[in-house]
């Protein structure tokens, strides 16, 4: 871009009668957005018409300007303004996602551990029922009209009878709220057997995993004692497969939810993770870096790598889902996804971690299995790794009125605010992209960050780069793909759609 603006020199105009917008080189051609999020590719020389302030009206430029919301005079501002609000609706539903801890203890051992596992005999990391139902409490005084309950640990098979007290008692509970109540659960399923798994079937509890990839790198980072963790994952990953289609749901849209931690030793792999996830029947992979916090901080020289390197492993993966998409095979990729239904369209995903502001403490809140509570899980990590910043209660004293009035709250909100970043601010990805304040916290000892020196803006930056390119080069096959990545099935018969009695 530098060469562009030298060659212009004194020629330079600033462009009138445009929206403000911001620009990237990608591919050779430039690329340009503006707040509502609509973008447009100029080759180097339309764009150089307009650093000259040559832009003509009813001139090709103009015209493919105006069509896409750059020209001021033919901009729909009622229209736009309703356009802003709707891609917000968020901001007007309150905390959704309500994370239990109900124990640190686990069967496993991960070298990546975010959750800072405690050994199967300190039963004193385990949630009891009193505290569950606080929590309950709480999470039912939310403004949101429909809420998440999302069981984690350690593992949290491990505390299995205080799991199932907290859902008998949600489900008798939001007879007086009438909200619309899901569960999930995120567990190795290494300690899964059918009477646990009958109840999770008949309550409607998503299952969500890990998996690594092929056995022999999953068995290497996820150490169970006495026994194999992929072969128990994918035992358990099939049987469930099977309880969903014996209740007649359908396979492509209920099936086991698995997640990849991508490790240094994962980045040698892309196309053996893709069909591993594949082969289990995953329709969606979500190729996440590995995550700075819990037991990550301390293995980093074994697990981290350069974000660069994160990046090819990235394209290789995609590159091997797009072709299999090709041949038929329907699996998407879960970070292209997310950016994607942003860049295609008006629609939020409602990702917490890439929105604007984030998700901490006003989209999702986190309860430790001791009743402390939390902006984030990876607030509540990073409390388990000794510090306490990002705790804003407990179940015992805190209302949710004073939660969601917390002075940390509203500072991670102002702190993830792109248009408040002073990188974010001109970024051409500033429509799309999302703030993590705590990653911001863990890696440079502030929730504002600077985003240029930040691993994860490298990682939305250079996803968001590759696809762009896609869009740019235009290949009719490919962009249907991506669009086809956007369309969102929802899983109603998890949804508990209580009425209020």
């Amino acid at each position: 871009m530098s060469g562009l603006f030298t060659e212009i020199g004194a020629e330079a105009r600033a462009p009138k009668g445009l929206v403000p917008f911001r620009f990237r080189e990608v591919g050779g051609d430039i690329l340009l957005t503006n707040f509502l999020g609509d973008w447009v590719f100029l080759t180097k020389a339309e764009f150089g018409e307009l650093a000259r302030g040559q832009l003509a009206q009813g001139s090709s430029l103009y015209e493919k300007l105006s069509s896409r919301s750059f020209v001021r005079e033919t901009l729909d501002e009622a229209k736009a303004a309703e356009r802003i609000a709707y891609k917000k609706r968020f901001l007007s539903y309150g905390p959704n996602l309500h994370i239990a801890v109900v124990t640190l203890r686990c069967n496993e051992t991960c070298v990546y551990c975010h959750a800072s596992r405690a050994n199967m005999d300190a039963v004193h990391t385990d949630m009891t029922p009193e505290i569950g139902e606080k929590v309950v409490d709480l999470m039912l005084q939310s403004t949101s009209p429909a809420v998440t309950l999302e069981f984690q640990g350690g593992e949290p098979l491990v505390n299995f009878p205080v799991m199932k007290h907290i859902i008998e008692y949600a489900l008798a509970r939001n007879r007086a709220y009438g909200k619309e109540l899901e569960f999930t659960m995120v567990s190795n399923l290494a300690m899964m057997d059918e009477e646990k798994l009958a109840f999770l079937v008949d309550r409607k509890v998503q299952i969500c995993t890990s998996i690594d990839g092929p056995e022999h790198i999953h068995t290497k980072q996820r150490i169970l004692a006495g026994g194999n963790s992929h072969r128990e994952a994918i035992k358990w990953i099939e049987r469930i497969n099977k309880a969903y289609i014996d209740l007649g749901l359908d396979p492509t849209l209920y099936h086991v939810e698995a997640l990849l931690t991508t490790t240094r030793e994962a980045l040698k792999y892309p196309k053996e993770i893709v069909d591993t996830y594949v082969g289990l029947g995953c329709r969606a992979i979500f190729l996440r870096p590995v995550d700075p916090f819990g037991f990550a901080g301390k293995t980093a020289q074994i697990v981290e790598y350069d974000r660069a390197a994160f990046l090819d492993f990235y394209r290789a993966a995609v590159e091997h889902i797009l072709d299999l998409n090709r041949r038929g095979e329907q699996v998407l990729e879960r970070y292209a996804a997310i950016f994607l239904t942003k860049i295609l369209g008006d629609e939020e995903p409602n990702f917490l971690d890439i929105r604007s502001p984030s998700g901490s403490g006003i989209g999702a809140i986190a309860y430790n299995y001791d009743g402390k509570i939390f902006s984030s899980d990876e607030g509540r990590m990073m409390y388990e790794s000794g510090d306490g910043f990002f705790q804003i209660g407990d179940v015992f004293t805190s209302t949710y009125r004073s939660l969601m009035k917390h002075e940390t709250v509203r500072a991670l909100v102002m702190a993830s605010i792109r248009e408040t970043q002073p990188d974010c601010v001109n970024c051409t990805y500033t429509p799309y992209c999302g703030i993590q304040p705590e990653h911001n916290y863990r890696t440079q000892g502030t929730i504002f960050g600077r985003m240029r020196e930040s691993t994860l803006c490298a990682v939305h930056k250079g996803i968001q780069d590759y696809l762009f390119d896609k869009l740019r080069t235009n290949d009719p096959k490919t962009v249907e793909i991506l669009r086809r990545w956007t369309t969102v099935r929802a899983r109603s018969h998890f949804i508990h759609a209580s009425t209020a009695s």
